[in-house]
């Protein structure tokens, strides 16, 4: 019998029961291992004791990036350092970084978690997988790559960039899976493209994390490389790091291991839960994790959760694809913008490629503007782009309620990244 690494509960009320009983866990463990966590629920005048429902999980105080930067190196330990086997730490690029500790433990849970995504992608030990995420103390390519070891399949472990490399391991290893932002996907289909290499490949599915992606690029990714499916992975340092969730084939939410954490959505500004279907912030609280628990993270991150079942049958709830992050949304003339929208709108005008910039200015005048700059599809003539520009400006105003205005150029003119795009250009002053 093939090894299954989905959650062993039955239905939706085995899966409460076993959250209560992990946060009830979490709590104890927190309010004892860790002078933090102590101390924070001494201010909110809460105790293990006082959890006794899910409903409880409001009594807890909530938990934030700055409180790891200040807790700076080991922040929210809760067990002796002795018992720490590794650290990840953030990508952040400016002061301190965000360090996660890790118990033995911790990362038998993680690579579970993430061979739970390859079995949800629909992989088999048959499959060969090549891995063009980051390496060292970021989370990313040990994730893939010992999530793919402890799945069962075949480890390319490639690493970032290296364009070379990529496509002579994809011809010579026949690699069927590819693991890496939506950036280097769109550069090495077109690369593969480019070469002449398409039909020398055995590449089937590809699965993205790490940035935002719209429908329009993944639809450029699978034709260009002629792909079965490809799959968005969702997580973060703090929660383990990449292999928190993955949308199933039939691509109608990102399944979330509602058995590892709880997520709670919640207006940022009032940090009250958000009707359902509206755009929230995503705030997480771990149920095993032993080096560094989570109590109630803001994660900064933008989506809403998806009420109706899957209908691939998993009882696994789901939330949308990330929409942005809190501190990236922009704000111009009093209208909230998420990066997510940008996409979705651009998405859905057929001339318009995967490629794009938002460049926001501040006139004399003293007022905001905002101009996107598109790619135009493979094969469109931009000699007359009026058509598409006033699609595009009507469509922002329509579904966003901003004026913006809109320029077209060429497919593939705008720049290419191994990593992740950069798409805003916010120079106001």
């Amino acid at each position: 019998m093939t090894q299954t690494f989905m959650p062993q509960v039955k239905d939706s009320g085995q899966l409460l029961d076993h959250q209560l009983q992990g946060l009830k866990w979490t709590i104890a463990h927190a309010f004892n291992g860790s002078s933090f966590y102590r101390k924070q629920f001494d201010e909110a005048g809460v105790t293990p004791l006082d959890i006794k429902s899910l409903d409880d999980l409001s009594l807890l105080p909530f938990t934030t990036g700055n409180d790891l930067k200040e807790g700076y190196p080991l922040p929210l330990l809760s067990v002796p350092e002795k018992n720490v086997v590794r650290i990840h730490a953030s990508s952040g690029t400016t002061g301190k970084r965000k360090i996660l500790a890790y118990t033995a433990k911790d990362l038998d849970v993680w690579f579970d978690m993430f061979a739970r995504c390859y079995e949800m992608a629909g992989l088999t030990q048959e499959d060969r997988v090549q891995i063009a995420v980051g390496y060292g103390v970021w989370t990313a390519g040990m994730g893939f790559q010992l999530g793919c070891e402890r799945f069962g399949a075949m480890a390319i472990p490639v690493g970032p960039g290296n364009i070379e490399m990529q496509c002579r391991f994809l011809v010579d290893m026949q690699s069927t899976v590819f693991c890496c932002t939506a950036s280097m996907a769109l550069l090495m289909a077109e690369e593969v493209n480019k070469r002449g290499i398409k039909n020398q490949i055995n590449l089937k599915k590809i699965i993205l994390g790490s940035e935002r992606s719209s429908s329009a690029m993944r639809a450029k990714i699978k034709d260009l490389l002629g792909l079965e499916d490809m799959f968005d992975i969702t997580g973060m340092t703090e929660l383990y790091g990449p292999g928190m969730g993955l949308d199933c084939h039939k691509h109608e939410g990102i399944h979330y291991w509602a058995d590892k954490y709880i997520l709670e959505i919640l207006d940022p500004d009032t940090m009250k839960p958000v009707k359902d279907g509206e755009i929230g912030e995503m705030v997480v609280t771990t149920l095993c994790k032993e080096a560094a628990p989570l109590v109630r993270y803001r994660t900064r991150d933008l989506t809403r959760k998806i009420s109706k079942p899957c209908s691939c049958g998993n009882i696994l709830p789901m939330h949308d694809k990330i929409m942005g992050r809190s501190d990236d949304m922009i704000i111009l003339r009093g209208v909230n913008i998420y990066p997510g929208q940008i996409d979705e709108v651009l998405s859905s005008i057929h001339e318009v490629g995967s490629e794009y910039q938002l460049h926001l200015e501040r006139e004399d005048d003293g007022k905001d503007y905002m101009t996107i700059k598109a790619e135009a599809q493979q094969g469109i003539d931009i000699k007359n782009t009026s058509k598409i520009k006033n699609k595009i400006k009507n469509a922002v105003k329509t579904k966003i309620m901003v004026s913006c205005d809109a320029q077209i150029c060429a497919y593939g003119e705008l720049p290419r990244f191994a990593g992740k795009a950069q798409r805003i250009f916010d120079n106001r002053s």
